[in-house]
């Protein structure tokens, strides 16, 4: 089981790299100034007007990179920095963003997939700490303990995998609709699309330890059986 921790703490130094990475580069591009001059909310609400959507609220919300679309209250929760700022950083959020709402209207198929397996990931979740630690304590009284973390590892690996698409598709349609719509000119987009690349790989990182997670554990139990 010791294993399961090394490849956790491989992946987390990964995903803290990644993430620096991607703090840097949303530095970098919150520095270039559109030349447009909208703000992320304008942006937002620019783009939700643009696709017909208009029960959709802009609101600010607390923290550093914790822009989100709510589809349970309909709302685009953007950052400070993003919300208030005129930066090619708060245009692509802001329409990536944007881009999980018009997903939600339009009902695209892996938002709701995913949605619809949040309250099993969300149990999940919850039990996986405990279950690996009684496995580790019993493992040779109770291998069932061992099925039932892989059982909870491979509901979190299908949401990190579902995951991937749902990020991939929202910002495909944020860079087409500010290219269209000219929010941004040719160098903005390029910085547009550096930022939001890094962004997706922050959730390609967690869907590969998922995988590697799971694939252990699938292996440990296999030859647990055959012991």
């Amino acid at each position: 089981m010791m294993m399961l921790y090394v490849i956790g703490g491989a992946f987390a130094l990964i995903g803290f790299l990644v993430q620096n990475r991607l703090k840097s580069k949303f530095e970098k591009y919150g520095e270039m100034s559109l030349i447009s001059r909208l703000s992320g909310r304008e942006v937002a609400e620019k783009m939700l007007a643009d696709h017909g959507i208009y029960e959709v609220k802009v609101i600010s919300t607390p923290g550093y990179l914790s822009d989100h679309y709510n589809p349970g209250n309909k709302t685009v929760n953007l950052s400070h920095d993003v919300y208030h700022g005129r930066s090619v950083s708060a245009a692509a959020v802001a329409a990536h963003e944007c881009g999980h709402a018009v997903q939600h209207a339009t009902a695209y198929r892996w938002l709701q997939f995913r949605s619809s397996v949040v309250p099993i990931v969300n149990v999940a979740s919850q039990i996986m700490p405990w279950v690996l630690m009684g496995a580790v304590m019993v493992l040779s009284r109770f291998p069932g303990l061992l099925l039932i973390a892989i059982l909870a590892q491979a509901a979190i690996t299908i949401f990190t995998l579902v995951t991937l698409p749902v990020e991939f598709d929202a910002s495909k349609r944020a860079l087409l609709w500010i290219k269209e719509k000219n929010v941004v000119i040719a160098n903005e987009y390029d910085g547009a699309k550096d930022a939001l690349k890094w962004a997706a790989m922050t959730y390609v990182v967690s869907a590969l330890a998922a995988v590697a997670q799971l694939v252990y554990l699938i292996l440990l139990y296999g030859n647990r059986r055959r012991d």
